[in-house]
């Protein structure tokens, strides 16, 4: 059945063909093989845009433009694919009923379900391969062989920037990719790299909350600390490690609402404009108390940035 589905996508036919379902599908593809997807509903997530990236960017030749929330809004006129939205909200859509961006699709789409049956076959190693050779050999013979050569991963490239990137050079970078990219492909940008600097930030800290020293750990990888940024994004176009700091998510709202704040001697010091009960989650508990920081200084909180949140959001009294 997929096959049959998989030979038949309606596609535009400018340029031969629009690659964006048969890049979504193999991206789909590779995520079930890695154990990322796990289900039939899916999500738009950053690892998942950024395969649809990279595969996109071994197997297309063609002048399209590789906007990855089209496919995902689009694939609803196959029979495998159903949108799935928050509370039945409508989907804003172009006079020409396309997708208007990736954040309206993310604000108002909860996750594209696919076919049981259809997920059920992906799941088996042999017939997820069957199926990932029909979309090859269907939609890209002249480029199929390229599919398989990971000159460089794109996650590993990003990773290294916000790891290791001056926070200027980062911030240029930035600014460069807006103004060459359309408005569509930066807002993909943005969304991976934030997905990047969410799932690093943790790592660095043990997965532990800088403040509370909370850990949780589950089997079903659901992350329960934040990557917090020091100086918002919108502010500081500023991914890098050095920006961010792990928290649980209520102290994470505490410090984005200037509750706390983190002094230049890594203390905590907490708003004087708060009143508490006692209870073992106040947040008074940790006035003064030294945060957790990585074992490797470089990825220690930036002064600059710390003394930032302290003068722009913190409500000292």
């Amino acid at each position: 059945m997929p096959l049959h589905f998989f030979s038949r996508l309606r596609r535009d036919s400018k340029y031969g063909g629009a690659p964006h379902k048969p890049v979504l599908l193999l991206a789909i593809l590779e995520l079930v093989r890695k154990g990322e997807i796990s289900n039939n509903r899916i999500a738009i997530t950053p690892e998942l845009v950024l395969e649809f990236k990279s595969i996109w960017s071994r197997l297309v030749v063609t002048p399209h433009i590789p906007n990855f929330a089209l496919p995902f809004y689009h694939m609803k006129s196959e029979p495998f694919w159903k949108l799935v939205t928050y509370g039945g909200m409508e989907i804003p859509v172009t006079s020409s009923n396309s997708i208007r961006s990736l954040n309206a699709l993310k604000e108002t789409v909860a996750f594209a379900e696919l076919d049981a049956q259809v997920f059920a076959l992906m799941q088996d190693p042999i017939q997820l391969a069957v199926m990932e050779e029909a979309l090859l050999d269907q939609y890209f013979p002249e480029t199929k062989s390229r599919f398989h050569v990971h000159e460089a991963d794109l996650f590993t490239q990003l990773e290294a920037e916000i790891l290791r990137e001056d926070a200027v050079l980062y911030r240029k970078r930035i600014d460069e990719l807006k103004e060459t990219l359309s408005k569509e492909e930066f807002e993909e940008e943005v969304f991976v790299r934030g997905g990047v600097f969410k799932r690093e930030v943790p790592k660095i800290y043990g997965y532990q909350c800088a403040i509370s020293e909370m850990r949780i750990e589950s089997s079903t990888n659901a992350q329960m600390v934040d990557a917090c940024h020091l100086i918002p994004f919108a502010i500081s176009k500023d991914d890098t490690i050095t920006n961010g700091i792990a928290l649980s998510p209520n102290l994470h709202r505490a410090y984005d609402r200037g509750l706390i704040t983190i002094t230049e001697d890594y203390r905590v010091k907490i708003s004087k404009a708060i009143s508490e009960n006692h209870s073992p989650y106040s947040l008074g508990q940790f006035d003064g108390k030294e945060i957790l920081l990585p074992r490797n200084p470089d990825y220690y909180p930036a002064i600059e940035n710390l003394r930032w949140h302290h003068r722009e959001c913190f409500v000292a009294s």
